[in-house]
């Protein structure tokens, strides 16, 4: 799948997003009146190193062959520019485990996932330029099926929304990555049978959204005239002259002998099938080290290269100015274009992973660099890519402000506290569900320090910050940046952090996790204490042989009925769990329509589960009829109806049980 740092790695759906937040340090007390006095300085600022091709060479030597090893990958491929000057072009590892072919970054292809979006939107662009397209009108216009509205929503999506993930889809994933032809859809076909829900209006809050992007990619095709794959290659391939580069999936004959395999791990030599990723414009890009850089150079040189030009300068310009942000304090969207900063270099860009392929991409341009990194199995979703982004800038543009911070009254710094889930989500599909496995969890300990225990900084450590200014955050002795975002009424309502694309939005108090979780350990172990009654019942009659005692007048036991639940239950949340522990393995690619009729056998079970814990709430009302019937009888029931009605309503709500065709 095709996403970003943090949010990623915390939900498959995205139902995730990046390392929002890193480390921090002691804040003052509660009664401590605001100051804007420095309570920290960091150390001096270490000299720059040299940026030249040897240092270079014997920083990435140092590093990436380590990486591979401690993340089980087997292959990376490394590109440095500087002032149009190639500093560093290597490849480490193998692109073929079994017959140990290493990779060549000249022309070993790698899938670079979500940095397709960037030829997307330079596609979209293009047209712009030629006034085929325009930014700020209805896309309805450019399509020929409708984009529906639902929830509520029905206000016009711009190309603006979508270049800068504000047009307010959730999230899904069925047909995503197929392995099988039969499973891929042609791209039409794929936006109309899967488009999502909207969850939020146009241009207010930002949902990462590959089908948005699968949006772009078909009003390039239909405004053109031209296939998707077709266009790119003969807009931006060709005249570029990157000739290890395709958004065919899977390549031509002639290049497929260049592309690496992806692994699971270094130490498994059968790599994953081919993933064909859609909608194609979002992540289906293969290409190559060198190919990139004839990419980055272009976009260095103002959208040109060796007389080929692929875009204006100002429209290029336009593309990476600041579109969308919640904070001046942090990183903006552009049209298409990320922003990632660190120290003074503010670097323009994109990331992108599928389950096997990790890359990024970015260039600086006011000191003209490009940086491009891809890794090709599964182990590098890690830190790899931010140790590697983050020691390059540290080491050669080393920071040279110290952090300063402010105090604050404890009760103002409290107000952040709470449970948060990403922007980018699915509210009404089957994957509603794994958004209790998203959910980041936010507060002060006993010296006022932030902590965000889910957001861990490249050490494994959670994340701790300090304020330094109004409703804004920020890690010591790093960089990034938490800003809270307020209703009209004062409330924290969202945060968003360092990756424009994705926020942080409240949870619902009876959505949070850790009730969630307590429910349903408390369920299941009443359910399971009348299995296990059952099984010493059996074991008295059956095995002792002894007689069963004569119950007190008034007592009333569980029927079959009860113990039919509690059995039915069991086996049906253990094999939910079942599922779920696939769908986090690292080898998944995401479901398939195959899957669907997998969801309405599920459907089926878990409506009978559900009309079962109807039977027992009823009789648990029903014995409190009966004046006769002993008070702990009726306890009894009726503790067991619950438990089975918070399952009901479990699987309900988070849409275990929901429509076949969504998710």
């Amino acid at each position: 799948m095709s996403g970003e740092s943090v949010w990623r790695a915390r939900a498959i759906v995205a139902i995730a997003a990046s390392g929002v937040l890193l480390v921090g340090i002691r804040v003052g007390h509660a009664d401590d009146a605001p100051s804007t006095a420095p309570a920290l300085a960091s150390a001096a600022p270490v000299p720059a190193h040299r940026l030249d091709k040897d240092d270079l060479e014997a920083f990435f030597d140092g590093i990436v062959p380590l990486q591979l090893e401690r993340s089980d990958v087997a292959g990376a491929s490394v590109l440095v520019m500087k002032d149009g000057e190639t500093l560093l072009l290597k490849g480490y590892g193998y692109s073929d485990l079994k017959t140990k072919q290493p990779v060549d970054p000249s022309s070993t292809i790698f899938r670079l996932a979500s940095i397709s979006k960037l030829f997307t939107w330079i596609s979209a662009m293009q047209l712009v330029e030629q006034g085929k397209l325009d930014l700020d009108v209805d896309v309805q216009r450019y399509l020929d099926f409708p984009i529906k509205a639902n929830n509520g929503i029905a206000a016009p999506i711009t190309l603006r929304n979508l270049m800068t993930h504000t047009a307010g889809f959730e999230e899904t994933i069925r047909n995503v990555g197929v392995t099988d032809n039969k499973y891929y859809l042609g791209l039409r076909e794929f936006l109309i049978e899967n488009q999502p829900r909207r969850l939020f209006e146009p241009g207010k809050i930002p949902a990462y959204s590959n089908y948005g992007v699968g949006l772009g990619s078909y009003i390039v095709q239909r405004v053109s005239g031209e296939p998707f794959e077709r266009y790119v290659a003969d807009h931006i391939f060709s005249p570029l002259g990157m000739t290890h580069s395709t958004f065919l999936q899977p390549p031509s004959q002639d290049l497929e002998k260049h592309v690496s395999h992806g692994y699971p791990s270094s130490t498994r030599h059968d790599p994953l099938a081919f993933n064909i990723f859609s909608p194609v414009g979002a992540g289906g890009l293969s290409s190559s080290a060198a190919d990139m850089g004839r990419f980055g150079q272009a976009l260095l040189n103002g959208g040109e290269l060796d007389g080929q030009r692929i875009l204006k300068q100002e429209l290029l310009q336009a593309m990476w100015s600041p579109q969308f942000r919640a904070s001046e304090a942090l990183p903006p969207m552009g049209l298409g274009f990320i922003q990632n900063w660190r120290n003074d270099l503010k670097w323009i860009g994109h990331e992108g992973d599928l389950v096997e392929f990790h890359s990024l991409f970015y260039v600086e341009p006011r000191n003209k660099l490009l940086l491009f990194i891809s890794y090709n199995s599964a182990g590098a979703a890690g830190r790899d890519r931010d140790e590697l982004l983050n020691g390059f800038s540290d080491r050669y543009f080393p920071a040279t402000q110290p952090q300063t911070f402010i105090s604050l009254p404890r009760a103002e710094m409290e107000e952040v506290e709470g449970d948060y889930q990403p922007t980018r989500r699915a509210d009404s599909t089957q994957l509603k569900l794994l958004l209790l496995f998203a959910q980041f969890h936010a507060a002060l300990d006993k010296d006022g320090v932030l902590q965000v225990n889910e957001a861990k900084d490249l050490r494994g450590h959670a994340t701790r910050l300090r304020p330094i200014g109004k409703d804004l955050w920020q890690e010591v002795d790093e960089q990034h940046k938490f800003f809270t975002i307020r209703s009209a009424d004062g409330r924290i309502v969202r945060v968003a952090a360092y990756f424009p694309g994705v926020q942080l939005e409240r949870v619902p108090w009876y959505e949070r996790d850790h009730l969630i979780f307590a429910l349903l350990g408390i369920s299941f172990a009443i359910v399971s204490a009348v299995l296990i009654a059952l099984m010493l019942r059996l074991a008295r009659r059956y095995l002792l042989r002894s007689s069963q005692p004569i119950p007190k007048p008034g007592t009333q036991a569980l029927s079959v009925l009860h113990t039919t639940a509690a059995v039915y239950w069991i086996v049906l949340l253990v094999g939910l769990a079942y599922v779920i522990n696939i769908v986090a393995d690292n080898d998944f690619l995401g479901p398939t329509s195959a899957w669907d009729k997998y969801f309405l056998i599920g459907d089926i079970l878990f409506a009978i589960a559900v009309l079962l814990s109807i039977f027992t709430v009823i009789s648990a009302i029903t014995v409190w009829r009966r004046p006769a019937t002993r008070r702990i009888s009726k306890i009894k029931y009726t503790v067991f109806g619950l438990a089975c009605l918070f399952f009901s309503w479990f699987v309900v709500h988070w849409n275990v049980i929901g429509p076949i065709h969504r998710y």
